[in-house]
């Protein structure tokens, strides 16, 4: 379904600023209950940074580097050898087209389901007029009794101010739009989007730098899983410096060879790109909050509630803008419940997302699955004296067959409370892992305990098996 270009109601139910994949939910729910529902995209293209610029891209090339660890790895099952090499022009374009696909269904399903495609960007006039602004200047209203903002976020970039010629590096959405494979690349950071990138990178076979502040990647995540990912990264070739921060960026322009100035002893590092992984930024500047009111945080985040409510009762706020839990499912789960309460049966009208127990995977190599509590939080929580950790260390039986510096960890970790041993966290590296994760975490949302896991029959011969068998 193409945009349109003019209101189709004098009041609509429901309008959402942004088009992502938290605003395709809640509008497609809203409408599923008969409402006139609209959705304001800026950029013209539906999908938000998800299909865009996010998961879907990110699994693709995923899938491309565990397949060239794979190929590495086929001798290991008599395979003559095999040295895959990549073809990165080719493959880009088969990606985009895959993306675009995404994006087009966004489009479709809106039609399908009654949903309103305005593209412009929208801006509070009072808290319930959206001014629509589209690309060629023109400006229309959408009068709405209830609003959603849902306008996503932004990688972040440091200012030249505090490093010189930061201006210089691309950020995760740069990344998607290389045309050829870069042969040397500094990643700085050490989150999630830092670790995924430099893997794929790094499996592809460019040489992939990563500088980091402290002495692990991963850091909010459990102990265990920072030690285990970042001696493994280091071992398969990433050159991670460690307590450093990069303190200039020399190079012309983006696309030329910069060179990357680090506040260790070590001499500068000359490579193709810098790339800025060191966190998100929400999209919530000139879109009139402050004009009705809305409160965000010194970051620029809308504040919410627990049903998702700004402190203006008819406007609420979903997704990266809000700066809970920056995950694509959060953000369709939290906008479907807003729209059940509001739109739907009577069953739903105290309909809220839980912000406890969300699982999460990280695409590294190996994958890494989690759900709950770290284990110093729970300690933290309930006392040294209530917490217990079950643990497991081996190799995936598919490594046996493989040289053994390519024999990656498997280490999972259970952390459990109380004499009933509770399961209040669940922390797997390995592979797998990201499949597996998301039925453990089921039970971990429904308060299993220790003995429920034990009571399980094993599946024999998996690697998942050992969750089920710890003492």
């Amino acid at each position: 379904m193409p945009p349109v270009s003019k209101p189709s109601a004098d009041r609509y139910d429901y309008v959402i600023i942004g088009g992502g994949s938290g605003a395709s939910g809640t509008a497609r729910r809203a409408a599923s209950y008969g409402k006139k529902v609209a959705v304001v995209e800026a950029t013209g293209v539906l999908g938000g940074c998800c299909v865009k610029v996010g998961c879907i891209p990110k699994k693709i090339m995923w899938y491309a580097a565990d397949m060239a660890d794979k190929l590495r790895n086929a001798s290991g099952y008599n395979y003559s050898p095999i040295e895959p090499k990549f073809d990165w022009e080719t493959f880009k374009p088969r990606r985009d087209q895959y993306v675009k696909n995404l994006t087009e269904a966004y489009a479709r399903n809106f039609g399908k389901d009654g949903v309103e495609y305005h593209a412009g960007w929208g801006r509070f006039k009072d808290e319930h007029t959206v001014e629509v602004t589209r690309p060629d200047g023109s400006t229309y209203d959408l009068n709405a009794e209830y609003i959603c903002i849902a306008t996503g976020s932004r990688p972040a970039v440091p200012s030249e101010d505090s490093i010189p010629g930061a201006k210089l590096g691309i950020t995760s959405d740069g990344f998607f739009e290389l045309e050829k494979q870069p042969k040397k690349v500094v990643i700085v950071g050490a989150g999630y989007i830092a670790l995924e990138l430099a893997g794929v990178l790094n499996a592809l076979g460019t040489e992939t730098h990563m500088a980091i502040r402290g002495e692990t990647v991963l850091r909010t995540f459990d102990p265990m899983i920072q030690t285990v990912i970042t001696d493994w990264t280091e071992h398969t070739g990433v050159k991670i410096h460690k307590k450093t921060k990069v303190t200039k960026v020399e190079g012309t322009k983006i696309g030329e060879p910069v060179t990357v100035h680090l506040d260790s002893q070590e001499a500068p590092i000359q490579a193709d790109y810098v790339l800025w992984a060191v966190g998100r930024e929400p999209v919530t500047e000139d879109c009139g909050l402050d004009k009705v009111g809305v409160k965000v945080d010194p970051k620029g985040n809308v504040i919410v509630d627990e049903w998702q409510a700004t402190n203006v009762p008819n406007i609420f706020s979903i997704g990266d803008c809000q700066g809970k839990a920056l995950l694509t499912p959060v953000a369709i789960a939290a906008g479907r419940r807003i729209s059940n309460r509001l739109f739907g049966p009577a069953k739903f009208k105290e309909d809220k997302l839980s912000y406890d127990n969300i699982p999460t995977v990280v695409f590294s190599h190996p994958p890494i699955g989690t759900v709950g509590l770290t284990e110093p939080q729970a300690r933290e929580q309930f006392g040294d004296a209530k917490v217990k950790t079950y643990n497991a260390k081996f190799k995936s039986m598919f490594f046996d067959f493989v040289d053994d510096e390519h024999k990656e960890p498997t280490v999972y970790k259970l952390v459990v409370v109380g004499e009933e041993e509770k399961v209040v966290g669940l922390h797997m590296v390995g592979a797998g892992s990201d499949e597996g994760i998301q039925g453990f975490s089921v039970a971990v949302k429904m308060g299993a305990l220790k003995k429920h896991f034990d009571d399980t029959v094993a599946i024999h011969p998996t690697s998942t098996e050992e969750i089920v068998t710890m003492r």
